[in-house]
């Protein structure tokens, strides 16, 4: 039987949470509805029945409870993952993740770990509103001692889940709510690469997009139209947000000579700042034009009406792609 499957980013992630739980009998889900219902996009669907509610918990409505409760289960040698119904609702437990789980192995000395992982469904464009379609990974990044990924494939969600589960480290995995219909082939024997760093998916010449979670595929396409105009995109896929990949990034950005930073959460004070800080440190003699953003505003998520204003799109990545183009060094 072949050990490479077709299969949407949402079934991709359920396998991965079944070989786990499957593997470890120490690994246990926990969340709202994930057990007779399968959660809000029925990721969990059957795996509560496969394993029974001592493996698989549907919890009480309270965010702070099902992290701190797994916070304590971790440290008695168990590995939860926790699913958050959506990303506008994790922040009752921003708490506990950012003063508990992240301190407490570097609070202990080492001597306690917390290999908690948290599924966040996250971004917009699935036709919600605010708290159902934010983009949170700024604040999370800037606590040290957690880890945070994003998948934009199956294949990369697959993997990223087992990967973030086995890892002794508290993980944050930042599923693209729109790209759950995504559908892609998954090696279910071969490793994606290290969950924690990037990876560039199309190489070019003339200048390079970053960018990680839902707007990946739009980077591509966006590298595809760049390519009717005579220009050579290259797609670095971020991957982990924390720890950042920025040698990749860099790297990239010294050989076009040239990077956009595109992410859904508003450009202020977001993760691009950051990269582009990293990248001028690393490779400023290198560039031809200041390192630019894409991403959304700031302000609140809007009315579903006009996420499409909100999001960026192909039409946005390609304006960041010409007006660097327009910069001209001076000698």
């Amino acid at each position: 039987m072949s050990a490479i499957k077709e299969m949407v980013m949402a079934k991709a992630i359920t396998a991965a949470l079944r070989d786990e739980l499957a593997a470890d009998q120490k690994t246990l889900l926990i969340g709202e509805d994930i057990g007779a219902l399968g959660g809000v996009f029925r990721v969990t669907e059957g795996l509560q029945a496969e394993f029974g509610t001592h493996r698989v918990i549907d919890s009480p409505l309270a965010e702070s409870g099902i992290v701190g409760t797994s916070i304590g289960m971790a440290m008695r040698g168990y590995r939860p993952v926790v699913e958050i119904q959506f990303d506008g609702f994790v922040f009752p437990a921003f708490n506990q993740i950012t003063t508990q789980l992240a301190k407490m192995h570097n609070r202990t000395d080492g001597k306690v770990k917390v290999p908690v992982t948290i599924r966040l469904p996250y971004g917009g464009h699935v036709g919600s509103i605010e708290h159902h379609s934010e983009s949170p990974e700024a604040l999370f990044a800037h606590t040290a001692g957690l880890r945070i990924v994003a998948p934009s494939s199956p294949q990369d969600a697959y993997w990223m889940t087992r990967q973030a589960i086995v890892s002794d480290d508290p993980v944050i995995i930042l599923e693209p709510k729109r790209r759950y219909w995504l559908k892609g082939k998954v090696d279910m024997e071969n490793p994606a690469p290290d969950a924690f760093r990037a990876q560039v998916l199309r190489a070019g010449t003339d200048a390079t997009i970053a960018t990680y979670g839902p707007l990946v595929p739009v980077a591509l396409a966006a590298a595809e139209a760049a390519r009717a105009e005579g220009r050579s995109i290259e797609v670095v896929d971020i991957r982990s947000i924390s720890p950042l990949d920025d040698e990749t990034i860099a790297r990239s950005a010294a050989k076009t000579q040239r990077l956009i930073v595109a992410h859904e959460a508003p450009t202020f004070g977001g993760i691009g700042g950051e990269i582009a800080a990293r990248v001028a440190e690393r490779a400023h003699h290198r560039l031809l034009a200041p390192v630019l953003r894409v991403g959304g505003f700031h302000m609140p998520y809007p009315p579903s009406s006009q996420e499409h204003r909100y999001l960026p799109d192909i039409d946005r990545m390609l304006e960041a792609v010409d007006r660097s183009f327009s910069y001209q060094r001076s000698a």
